[in-house]
């Protein structure tokens, strides 16, 4: 277990998750954070830098050179092991994982041995002091990093993963957590666990917009994020992949909900 502890935070914190390959929504990102005055090193990345969309190179380099933070993330583990799979959590046969042999194929085979080899580097978890309190940043979970934890969870969940998170790096005050993609903020008997979606997908919900989190004085808060969808869609389409997480960019809705529980679900009727 690789932990890395940054010390004392001040000022904004800006939390993202997933960019996904999407370096359409990344270079938005990186925008945003410079018209916030948030510098690289009050941002943290929840892992997940490659994955769906169509620039997984340039997305890695460009978080390099950035120079933020980055957790490691399920895909960034199995690349730097040179595994076969992205080791995303999901069922077997289902269509998340279909789709997956696609584009983590593709991602295997351009992203530089350089950045592998930095990938392999990276902190199971960070931690950092802001304000009163001590966060944690992990990707899924302690010590399944590919471990799906929904805001509708029983308490019974979150507060297993605390343990593993305390047992790790000792006693938090909040969670911060990637991997689901969808963005939540679940108050615990423990504290807070606070999910910052992904830049590089829509959240499940109809609209094209990602999101972001920025920790201040006065909370978390969730933030959207505009980006260039086409760009972003004509490099999956130039990279051969199946259209079905390039049409999810557009339409806002995930090409399958096997992943998700049962009450995150949007029915056919329910989508415009």
């Amino acid at each position: 277990m690789k932990h890395s502890d940054l010390g004392r935070l001040e000022g904004d914190l800006l939390i993202f998750g997933g960019p996904y390959s999407n370096l359409q929504a990344l270079t938005a990102l990186l925008a945003q954070a410079k018209e916030m005055d948030i510098p690289p090193e009050r941002m943290i990345c929840t892992g997940d830098i490659v994955a769906y969309c169509g620039a997984p190179a340039e997305t890695v380099a460009a978080v390099r050179q950035h120079g933020c933070t980055v957790v490691a993330g399920n895909c960034e583990r199995q690349l730097a092991a040179g595994e076969d799979d992205c080791g995303c959590g999901f069922e077997e046969g289902s269509a998340c994982d279909r789709l997956s042999q696609s584009w983590y194929a593709f991602a295997r085979d351009r992203v530089p041995s350089a950045d592998r080899l930095w990938m392999a580097g990276l902190p199971d978890v960070v931690s950092f002091q802001s304000g009163q309190k001590r966060y944690a940043v992990i990707h899924g979970g302690v010590p399944d990093v590919a471990q799906f934890i929904w805001e509708c969870d029983e308490d019974a969940v979150f507060d297993t993963a605390w343990d593993a998170i305390e047992e790790a790096v000792g006693p938090v005050d909040a969670v911060i957590a990637g991997h689901s993609g969808l963005p939540f903020l679940r108050v615990t008997p423990r504290g807070s666990w606070i999910n910052a979606g992904v830049v590089g997908m829509p959240p499940h919900d109809g609209a094209p917009q990602t999101r972001f989190a920025v920790l201040g004085n006065t909370g978390m808060r969730i933030e959207r994020l505009e980006y260039d969808v086409d760009g972003a869609v004509s490099d999956m389409r130039n990279a051969g992949l199946p259209s079905d997480y390039a049409d999810a960019l557009r339409s806002g809705y995930w090409p399958s909900e096997d992943v998700l529980p049962a009450t995150l679900r949007v029915p056919a009727s329910a989508r415009g």
